[in-house]
């Protein structure tokens, strides 16, 4: 991280959306991209070292049942960040990170502020939630999680994504928070995506780089 050419903070995309309406299918297919580099929070999660000193503070919460708070949630994510860049998996100098599932509220977003430049943020918008509950439904059973299925449970994703997570739309209010149809099929979502990208200074000062 100490690499002149490396920016004080990773330029970076968010992808925003309720539970179903493909974020992390729109992450991981910008992340096969070159030049794009996804990470999800679901991955900061499962890539935990429990024998670190963080890890250990994670394991203190969760064998409680307890959430973990925010400031811990954002260092992990930023150790498991600063892993990849050692490892080289993630060039900040040439790469952009694009991060769905994190942050997860607003104060997650704010404790963010010091480490990454949000460039934009994609919102997946789809107000039918009739139809992201249908998907989330074909998900949980494709996958074998049967639980997940259950109404109440898929009711209560869309409560506490209304409540905690959907008002970090306001707190990135502007020109930075571009609305994607997400009833769309995920081609033309990706579409809109892209394009979107492409218009910025920092993607088109990028594209210099390679010439």
């Amino acid at each position: 991280m100490s690499d002149d050419k490396t920016p004080a903070k990773f330029r970076t995309f968010l992808i925003l959306g309720a539970p179903g309406s493909g974020k992390g299918t729109q992450g991981k297919v910008l992340g096969s991209i070159p030049r794009f580099h996804h990470l999800a929070c679901g991955d900061v999660f499962r890539s935990l070292d429990t024998r670190t000193a963080l890890g250990q503070k994670f394991v203190e919460f969760s064998s409680r049942g307890e959430l973990v708070p925010d400031d811990v949630t954002v260092q992990l994510w930023h150790a498991n960040v600063k892993q990849r860049v050692d490892a080289h998996q993630f060039k900040p100098e040439i790469d952009f990170l694009v991060l769905d599932g994190i942050p997860r509220n607003v104060e997650q977003a704010k404790y963010m502020e010091t480490h990454i430049e949000v460039l934009k943020l994609f919102h997946l918008s789809c107000p039918d939630r009739t139809e992201l509950a249908r998907r989330l439904r074909k998900r949980a059973l494709k996958d074998n999680r049967f639980d997940d299925a259950n109404e109440s449970v898929i009711q209560n994703r869309f409560a506490t994504y209304e409540a905690e997570t959907k008002p970090i739309l306001d707190y990135y209010a502007g020109e930075r928070v571009v609305d994607i149809d997400a009833s769309q099929s995920p081609a033309k979502v990706l579409y809109d995506i892209i394009g979107s990208v492409m218009t910025l200074e920092a993607w088109r000062e990028q594209e210099k780089l390679r010439i």
